[in-house]
């Protein structure tokens, strides 16, 4: 399967953008932010970096609950959903590349949730790991939830999935190239009767490889959730040393 490097430029608009505004229930946002919240360790009034944010989903949670909350992404689409949903202007919408992070030493906090890290090549994984390390405070913390671990991905990957969320369907068709180490991904959308075809691409680290991404970019690392066979995800608790 052949899949542009850039490919998530302009993966995120359009059919993309309407199935993930339904794709998680509000009780299931909720129960993820206090989660995050716990994490994160910081008083109410903090300042936290949510990277990339999408359309908001836990960034205004956040606000909700009393951080200062700044959500950065690429999508201009998915920036401006998150800006009609915030109608009281409590979070500060940035459209930038992940890597773009011009702020140094001024956030207690940061993460990155979801299917969100490993849209990159190595080098602008790493690059990332570092713009956020530059951005926090010392001794603030990132928590990566991912899923791309590979010992956890390889027991829950199926071939071809299928889900709905409100009035779109999508078939998910999975191949891992193990030559990369990326599972490539082409995405079939079905809404109104309209077809829409799309690949993508995420980097599938090792649990050690992963950790030692995180320690080169200057974090400190312990794991929040280790692997099991039945966690869909791992989560890494990073502190900027």
């Amino acid at each position: 399967m052949n899949v542009q490097t850039n490919w998530w430029e302009s993966f995120f608009e359009g059919v993309a953008v309407t199935m993930w505004l339904h794709a998680l229930p509000a009780e299931h946002t909720q129960r993820e932010a206090d989660r995050l919240a716990r994490l994160l360790a910081v008083p109410r009034g903090a300042e936290i970096l949510d990277v990339p944010c999408g359309a908001g989903r836990l960034s205004l949670p956040l606000a909700e609950r009393g951080y200062r909350v700044t959500g950065v992404d690429w999508s201009s689409e998915c920036l401006g959903h998150a800006r009609s949903r915030d109608t009281l202007h409590h979070v500060t919408w940035e459209p930038r590349d992940m890597r773009d992070l011009p702020w140094s030493e001024r956030f207690d906090g940061a993460f990155c949730a979801g299917n969100s890290f490993g849209y990159l090549d190595d080098e602008g994984n790493a690059a990332f790991l570092c713009a956020v390390r530059e951005a926090l405070k010392p001794g603030g913390r990132l928590v990566l939830d991912t899923p791309m671990v590979l010992e956890n991905l390889l027991n829950h990957v199926r071939p071809r999935a299928w889900w709905k969320a409100g009035e779109v369907h999508l078939l998910a068709e999975n191949e891992y190239n193990a030559e990369t180490a990326r599972l490539n991904i082409e995405y079939t959308f079905v809404s109104n009767g309209n077809v829409d075809v799309r690949r993508g691409s995420h980097r599938a680290y090792t649990y050690r490889e992963l950790v030692g991404l995180l320690t080169a970019a200057g974090f400190a690392v312990e794991v929040a959730e280790p692997w099991t066979r039945e966690a869909h995800s791992v989560t890494f608790i990073a502190t900027r040393r």
